[in-house]
Parts: C-alpha cells; structure tokens; sequence
C-alpha cells in the first residue's frame, strides 16, 4: 500500500504541475508529498523529476513511469467504482487545453451541457495557441484545429469537426490593392501570418480538379492568435488565410470579403488529441464522445 500511495503521490504533482498544488489538492503538506516522492525514485533508483527553483519537468524514465503509472491509477479506480456501485461514474478533475478563439466560440458554450451531465466532473481549462506537450504540461486532452496532418505522431487523434479554411480582407484594402484571382497573385500582396500555421509561409490550395498549389507569402504582420489577425485584416493591413469559423461573421456583415473562392484550401479539422497506450478514464471518454456529439463528426480517423 505504501507504494501504491507514493505511485499516486507522484502522479498528482505530474498532473498538477507541482508539489504544491499537489499537496493542496492530496490535503497533505508540501514537504509529506516531496518525501513520498523521494521515497518512490530511491526504491526505482531513477530519478523520476528534474525539479529547479521556476519548472518541474518529467525525466524521460518519469515519463515512462507516468504513462504506466496512471494506467494503473485509473484501473484501480474505475475498479473500486465498479465495485461499489456497479457502474463507472465519471468524475475527477479533467485538464483541456484548446485553442483561444475555438476554445471562446465553440468550446466555451457546449461545457455547461456537459457538466450538468456529468456533475462530477471538474474542467480546469486552459486556453492557448502553441502546441502542448500533453505529458509534460499534465493534460488530459487538447483540441486543436489545423491542415493535415497533426505534428506529433506519438499522439491519438479523434477527428471532431471539419473547420476548413477561407482567405478574405477587408473591402479598402482590396480597393487599394486589388483583388486577387488565382493563389500565385498573392505573392504580390500584403498577407497576415498565423505563427503556428503548420505550413509555415506558404498557403495551400486545390484547383477544381483537387490539384494542389502552394504559394508562399509575407507580408507586414505575424501573430500568434487568430483573433488578432482577423482585427488586422478587418482595419485593413492585408489578407488572411484562417478557419471559416473565426471569419464567418465579419464576412456576412461585410466586413470582410471572402477571395479565391474558386479554389478551395486542403481539408482542415478539428481533433481530439490524448497520450496513446492505456485505457481511456471514464471522464476522458465520456468527453470526447460528448464533444465528436456536440462538435460534429464523431468517427475516429488513423493518424
């Protein structure tokens, strides 16, 4: 038993990012949880943490360990549920990172839904646009929105959504500048770049006949939110390739207009993403059916 509680222990400061925290939520003190800690790398004889004075890190023999560890964990638990009551009831806390605009616009509003079905669960929701390290960073899930394929092949992906991509800019500066009527045309324009756009600088594009183009672009802006870019492109500083949603209401107004509507961009989606090899918790899964329910396309696609 005292092994199992260290295992736990040491699973708690990974998922809470600290000793700290940890030992908030355990209800013990800071120094009981760094001593099970301790007790549980001098028994493996591997250090399982790089720990400094700003950062707690998994090692790469911590990791392993987590990775078994918490698939122990959720047995154990999801075990003594059954047993108790002859059905897994979901609950815990669940940790999501999504992007910011998606995570505000269509994540945000299906939450309450969710949580009142499943009131033992807690969401701790965290909004961002880089890319997360799931296991280092100790969440559960993240959405993320993209073209192609997704960069970390070590990952499960469950597709959720389609959320392709338009190109549009605001009506003074294609008064200014021109209209652009085939991709290459771009490279003669001022162009807004999303930083973490998994094609770098280039835009990708598909004919009619489904052949691929692709154009690199610059242009006077870079940024790293969505948001930011489509406030850029509707005072007019260029044009932006981003998701149909986060475009779709400033070019019904009029505020922006849709170009290159002859050409389509490559299928862009919306996906689940969580660490491979070890059973889905039940809060884990009841989440992402509930969002492939509420989102949109719930087939799960081969990375």
């Amino acid at each position: 038993m005292d092994h199992l509680t260290g295992i736990s222990v040491f699973a708690r400061v990974v998922e809470t990012n600290g000793f700290t925290a940890a030992a908030r939520s355990l209800g013990l003190s800071k120094a009981a949880v760094s001593k099970q800690v301790a007790r549980l790398e001098d028994r493996l004889g591997v250090r399982l943490l790089n720990r400094s004075t700003r950062r707690l890190g998994l090692t790469e023999a911590g990791r392993d360990f987590y990775e078994r560890a918490q698939r122990i964990l959720i047995e154990i638990d999801e075990a003594e549920q059954a047993a108790s009551s002859r059905q897994v009831n979901p609950r815990g806390v669940l940790r999501v990172n999504a992007p910011v605009t998606y995570g505000i616009s269509h994540l945000v509003p299906v939450l309450p839904d969710f949580m009142r079905r499943y009131p033992e669960i807690r969401v701790d929701l965290v909004l961002n646009d880089r890319f997360v390290d799931l296991i280092e960073e100790g969440f559960d899930v993240a959405i993320r929105v993209g073209l192609g394929a997704l960069p970390d092949s070590t990952l499960v992906a469950r597709r959720l959504a389609v959320a392709n991509h338009t190109v549009c800019a605001a009506p003074n500066y294609l008064a200014a500048r021109g209209t652009p009527h085939h991709p290459a045309e771009l490279a003669q324009h001022d162009c807004l770049l999303y930083s973490y756009l998994s094609t770098g600088e280039e835009w990708r594009f598909l004919d009619a006949a489904g052949r691929p183009l692709g154009v690199r672009v610059s242009g006077p802006m870079r940024a790293n939110n969505g948001d930011a870019l489509r406030h850029a492109a509707r005072a007019g500083l260029g044009i932006v390739y981003s998701p149909a949603f986060l475009m779709a209401d400033d070019i019904a107004a009029g505020r922006l207009v849709a170009v290159l509507t002859d050409w389509r961009t490559p299928e862009a989606a919306v996906h689940a993403i969580y660490p491979p090899g070890r059973p889905l918790g039940a809060k884990l899964r009841v989440f992402v059916d509930y969002l492939a329910e509420t989102l949109g396309q719930a087939r799960p696609t081969p990375r």
